[in-house]
């Protein structure tokens, strides 16, 4: 195992090259039995603030939080090439080193096996035959037997399944008569691949055993969720660890300089970085392409380049293997004809000497005569060099676009299918999988990657294990044999042929909407995102689709000249074929109604232009993308949100694009950054600008980027951030919102961003909080008396507030009575609703005394709690002298005919009052009809 975990790709290996990524723990926001919402919907999403404390090394993956039980079913999570193989390689080799001493066996299952349909598997056979890394067993039933006997100290891990929906199929129930089967006797080979990943994964088989499961967080997971003590989540590179891959990437010192100076001075190239997969591709480019002055400028275009230098690769490579075997064969030919003349001097020179004499001439006027005759070859090279090399170079080239053409066309239908294995319906020609390989474009995966000795077989008898191909993320092989093996693996059914790398197949799937002969102008126009109808807006797109848009759409407003070599038209019909198509777009594009798209939507609309608005090389821009990113920017709402959207760093970049061109017309913006876990970067970069009028985001994010400002000195910056964010309304859904909230309203009390400095800029207090009206609590139950001591610390601070709803929060009498000493400071207070809190008799009592001392009180709601006549009468006390007060509800209390009729006689004297409501169970209907004839704003409902 540490031998087979080392291999990263283009001899890159972990020991040398990996980056220590960290872990974020996520939570889900409802976790309920039969929550059908996508995963990255229940995800909550942490400010930057909250997931640094959250990251977690890849020591504690499997240690329990605060001394808790180590968790035994985990889901990692990322998107594509976040690293989450990587990780789980280093994760392999670290257990070979002894470094995960917890665990006495590790079997690294992937998801790519369940090809295997035969029924002629076992567990055994499954975990030491199948499972990936494990060498080769010389005694599998003592093996097979400890397995079983310790299956807390068994780790398995799960890879290479897509989507959760992966999961979910394999988690729906199992027959009873196959889960008694497997239970009775799991070393009988008559099961599939799917029926045993489904009996572990459901805990039939190895049930006290770790489960580690990576995925992308896309799609429903309601029985996984449940069955899921533990959801991390890869983090991405930060500019520290770019550096560091960078350093170990690029081993010369000068390269290694050069190289992040250029990335340094490219701001979207070094954002995408952040993902360690697309790093990977932007330090190849750096590699192979250091003449070049303008690096690309969108994730377009750095794709086109790697695919671009991948060709060129294979190109040089094709020709000096067919020149080397040219040299050896006239070599080859020369040396024969040389052997021949030899032989005859031999044969003849014993007959008379002038005959051998002649033999020498004739050999020597031979070889004179190969010699002028290839002297002459190449003085007709010199003078017709050009024209044969230009048929030659334009045959090979009409190949190449051909292979491209059929590369295009698997890589849609992968898409399509959402899947990375190429399709097994259709016919893969040898020429076209061996092209694919040496661009490291595919890869095959060996679905038995050993064969078990077994018991009975006499030591050193047992069969040789297969050799196991090394594939990092961009595909590259190395060795003779490897390759060979590789290329010739469709022979078997043991092998399946995939993509090696999901953005340069999504690259490949857009080249094929956009330049391809087979894809009309209608079919084309169906790819486009942001189609109308309500089932179009319900589904969230998955990433390959999304990315193959963002191709397709950026590669008709790429640089012609740059896309010659990708197609097989004449000038003249290509330049005619894509302008019929970037019409389509533009005008796809600039008839959507900007204000119907969710933040999402707004999202990918930035994107796309951004893709299509990048400069030529000779710093052109196409009048096509510059009028969309135009229309773009004079369209987008003024309220532009991105509220429960995930930002990257690499969204940062085309959204700012788009903001600076609004302002350059005048455009002003307010920014919603709330929930979307912008990096502290990427909020500075973006509500800096100077056309951000106000802006929403994280509180605690908003105060380190303060914190920030102020120690590095940038006052007039810090001024502009002060006075820009607004919180108001507030809706507390997490526990920490009202902990970054009392932090804000301690910063308001006190003037100051520190306890060691007093800052001007805060000398009137935080203007947000000022304008602060409506505060809700939308914790639940469960979570909301968590924060319920900080609430009664910071509403003192809160003066102008207006609108507090604390429904279904559980506060109970005592935190009624907390809450009646807190309302004394909030004089501005106009609605209160304490509806569904568990508040009896004393806390009302506590709360009446306060409740009258609020001058602008119009609607306070008691609605479903305990109050009993001895609670109403309380209220009814102190009703008159609400003066303020038009609307009370205390519907679903405990309180009878009695507590009734003192409410409905205190209701006489309250002159301003418009309703009450106050029926119940408990009271008689008859009295309550009484009371409402006596009094018409007695209301039943």
């Amino acid at each position: 195992m540490n031998q087979s975990c080392q291999d990263m790709g283009s001899d890159l290996s972990l020991t040398s090259h990996y980056v220590n990524v960290q872990l974020s723990q996520r939570e889900i926001l409802r976790s309920g039995k039969n929550t059908n919402k996508d995963l990255d919907k229940e995800l909550v999403i942490m400010g930057d603030t909250d997931r640094q404390k959250s990251l977690l090394g890849q020591s504690h993956i499997f240690k329990g939080s605060n001394g808790d039980k180590p968790r035994r079913y985990i889901m990692l999570l990322g998107n594509a090439g976040m690293g989450k193989t990587t990780l789980i390689r280093k994760l392999c080799l670290d257990w070979s080193r002894d470094c995960i001493p917890q665990f006495d066996f590790v079997f690294f299952l992937d998801g790519k096996a369940l090809s295997l349909t035969e029924p002629t598997n076992s567990l055994q056979t499954l975990l030491l035959n199948l499972s990936s890394f494990a060498p080769v067993c010389m005694d599998p039933d003592a093996v097979y037997a400890q397995i079983l006997a310790a299956t807390k100290r068994v780790l398995i891990i799960f890879d290479g399944f897509g989507e959760l929906r992966d999961y979910e199929i394999l988690l729906q129930t199992l027959e009873k008569d196959l889960i008694s089967s497997l239970q009775k006797d799991s070393k009988a080979q008559t099961y599939t691949v799917r029926q045993l990943y489904s009996a572990i994964l459901q805990r039939v088989l190895l049930p006290g055993c770790t489960l580690l499961l990576s995925t992308r967080p896309r799609g429903t997971a309601s029985q996984l969720l449940r069955r899921t003590d533990s959801l991390l989540e890869v983090c991405g590179f930060t500019p520290t660890d770019i550096e560091i891959y960078l350093s170990q990437y690029f081993t010369d010192p000068g390269l290694r300089a050069s190289a992040l100076d250029r990335l340094k001075n490219c701001s979207y190239l070094h954002l995408l970085c952040w993902n360690p997969g697309l790093c990977r591709l932007v330090c190849l480019v750096l590699e192979q392409c250091k003449g070049l002055e303008v690096l690309p400028r969108t994730l377009t275009g750095l794709c086109h380049q790697v695919l671009r230098l991948k060709m060129e690769k294979d190109s040089r490579s094709t020709h000096s293997q067919a020149e080397a075997q040219s040299e050896i064969s006239v070599e080859s030919v020369e040396k024969t004809q040389t052997q021949i003349s030899s032989r005859s001097q031999v044969t003849r020179g014993n007959k008379n000497t002038p005959t051998k004499s002649r033999a020498q001439v004739h050999t020597r006027s031979r070889s004179q005569r190969a010699r002028g005759s290839k002297k002459q070859e190449n003085e007709e090279d010199d003078i017709d060099g050009e024209g044969m090399q230009s048929v030659v170079g334009e045959v090979d080239r009409t190949e190449e676009r051909e292979l491209l053409s059929q590369l295009s066309s698997l890589a849609w239908d992968g898409v399509k299918a959402n899947s990375s294995i190429l399709p097994t319906g259709r016919t893969v020609s040898a020429k076209l999988k061996a092209f694919g390989h040496r661009t490291g474009l595919f890869f095959s995966y060996h679905l038995r990657t050993r064969q078990v000795v077994s018991s009975g077989e006499r030591e050193g008898g047992g069969r040789e294990d297969r050799e196991e191909m090394g594939a990092g993320e961009d595909g590259e092989k190395r060795g003779n044999k490897g390759r060979m093996d590789t290329e010739n693996a469709d022979a078997s059914d043991d092998h399946i042929l995939l993509w090696a790398n999901p953005f340069l197949q999504s690259y490949l799937a857009g080249l094929h909407l956009s330049l391809s002969r087979t894809v009309t102008d209608r079919a084309f126009l169906q790819t486009l995102p942001f189609q109308s109808g309500q089932k179009g807006r319900r589904r969230p797109q998955r990433e390959e689709l999304e990315l193959t848009q963002r191709f397709a759409v950026g590669l008709l407003f790429y640089n012609r000249t740059e896309l010659q070599r990708l197609h097989s038209y004449t000038e003249t019909a290509f330049r005619d074929m894509v302008a019929a198509k970037q019409a389509l777009v533009t005008k796809h594009l600039e008839g959507l109604s900007h204000g119907d798209l969710n933040p999402a939507q707004v999202l990918e609309a930035c994107h796309y232009v951004y893709e299509v608005s990048s400069t030529h090389g000779d710093g052109s821009r196409n009048s096509g993308s510059t009028q969309l990113v135009a229309h773009l920017a004079a369209n987008l709402p003024e309220v532009l949100t991105f509220h429960g959207v995930p930002l990257k760093p690499s969204d940062m970049f085309p959204v700012q694009n788009i903001l600076e061109r609004g302002g350059t017309k005048g455009r002003q913006f307010c920014l919603d950054l709330e929930n979307s876990g912008i990096q502290i970067s990427g909020l500075r970069s973006l509500v800096g600008l100077n056309n951000i009028n106000t802006f929403r985001a994280c509180i605690a994010d908003v105060i380190t980027l303060w914190e920030q400002l102020e120690q590095s000195g940038e006052e007039g910056l810090l001024q502009g951030m002060v006075s820009k964010f607004k919180i108001h309304p507030l809706k507390a859904t997490q526990v920490c919102h009202i902990e970054h909230l009392a932090k804000l309203v301690n910063i308001h009390t006190h003037k100051k961003l520190s306890d060691s400095q007093s800052d001007s800029i805060l000398a009137e207090g935080v203007p947000a909080v000022k304008e602060l009206h409506r505060l809700e609590l939308a914790l639940g139950p469960e979570k909301g008396p968590l924060v319920l001591p900080k609430l009664w610390e910071l509403l003192p601070g809160l003066h102008n507030l207006q609108h507090l709803d604390l429904e279904n929060s559980k506060i109970g009498d005592k935190g009624a009575e907390k809450l009646a000493d807190a309302l004394v400071s909030l004089g501005s207070l106009e609605i209160l609703n304490l509806s569904q809190n568990c508040i009896g008799d004393q806390g009302v009592t506590k709360l009446a005394t306060t409740l009258r001392a609020l001058p602008k009180l119009h609607c306070l709601s008691l609605y479903s709690n305990v109050i009993s006549d001895e609670g109403a009468e309380s209220l009814a006390d102190v009703l008159p002298h609400m003066a303020s007060l038009t609307n009370l509800d205390v519907k679903y209390n405990k309180l009878t005919d009695v507590g009734a009729q003192s409410l409905g006689a205190s209701l006489k004297n309250c002159k301003k009052m418009k309703t009450l409501r106050m029926w119940n169970q408990c009271i008689p209907y008859g009295v309550f009809e009484r009371l409402q004839q006596h009094d018409n704003r007695i209301l039943l409902q």
